[in-house]
């Protein structure tokens, strides 16, 4: 058997099943059980009935799919994939910020550690979190963290003044504006399709703004009303996401946007950590059920109660 079929044949035997991220490779996710944003694989780990979650994402993942599931054995093929955002607001850090405004609540983004959505009063994504603020109470300060690009768009969208933190995910914070407008000028009938977490500069030249699973939604919805002569998108979000566009609307054409320091203005900007999952180290994980993570209960239990907060509240 090749390595894929020995993954299935394992998943079968174990009771497991792969989660993957839209940002990982092509290879994972198209042998994933489920492929989807932060918020739709949450919502899949809270009601799954297997015995083994294969997270193949980032590592803050994996541990919302070990709160979610406290029962279950959560393991991770590549532990030391991290997260900018995740690693830009450490606990301790957002406790000090939060006892300097005890009127405040706080919001942060799912891009977090466990102690820090600990500490928190409603986790968002980025599919949600329009949504979710838009439901708290208008009086209320918030404190929100720790994309301040998200944070800006919602107070842009909501006229909310929210207290952000200075953090931001390394890949949308490093398009390039003058690739995208280059880009507009090479394909003037194509639509921008933008993540929150791009900067404004970006933002402001965007057709459509949403998250991963929102950009697919609209690309899906769009497919069946583009003609030869307009069947094209300039995408600004993470490049894993075009292997699911590209499979989903395999007529359209799909033109990535480069990174500030690319200057051949011609290749993807990808997540380094989203690459580090592999099949060959997905196999292992599974075959030896290693890179098991493993949650501080007392942190667990103050953790899960946001998260839940947010499935209900989406």
């Amino acid at each position: 058997m090749d390595i894929v079929e020995q993954i299935r044949t394992l998943c079968q035997e174990k009771n497991a099943i792969i989660m993957a991220h839209y940002y990982q490779r092509p290879e994972i996710q198209d042998i994933a059980h489920f492929v989807g944003d932060s918020l739709a694989l949450a919502q899949v780990a809270a009601k799954t009935d297997a015995d083994i979650i294969v997270m193949c994402g980032v590592h803050f993942m994996a541990e919302t799919a070990k709160i979610l599931c406290p029962d279950k054995k959560v393991l991770i093929p590549a532990p030391e994939a991290g997260c900018s955002l995740a690693d830009s607001c450490k606990a301790t850090d957002l406790a000090a910020w939060k006892a300097a405004h005890p009127d405040h609540m706080v919001v942060s983004y799912v891009n977090t550690s466990a102690a820090v959505k600990a500490l928190t009063d409603v986790v968002v994504t980025s599919s949600n979190a329009l949504k979710i603020v838009k439901q708290l109470p208008k009086e209320k300060p918030i404190l929100f963290g720790p994309d301040q690009n998200l944070g800006g768009y919602i107070n842009r969208m909501t006229g909310r003044n929210m207290d952000l933190w200075n953090g931001g995910c390394h890949v949308h914070a490093r398009f390039s504006e003058e690739a995208l407008l280059q880009l507009k000028e090479q394909y003037p009938n194509a639509k921008v399709l933008a993540h929150p977490e791009c900067k404004q500069s970006i933002l402001q030249h965007a057709n459509v703004i949403g998250s991963t699973q929102a950009l697919l939604d609209y690309a899906k919805q769009s497919n069946s009303q583009l003609t030869v002569d307009n069947n094209q998108f300039i995408v600004a979000t993470e490049s894993g996401i075009l292997h699911e566009m590209q499979k989903a609307c395999p007529e359209v054409h799909f033109i990535p946007v480069p990174a500030e320091e690319d200057n051949s203005k011609l290749s993807c900007n990808e997540c380094e950590y989203m690459r580090m999952c592999t099949l060959e180290n997905l196999y292992d994980c599974l075959l030896n059920e290693s890179n098991e993570i493993v949650v501080d209960e007392a942190i667990a239990k103050d953790a899960i109660r946001p998260i839940q907060r947010m499935l209900e509240m989406s």
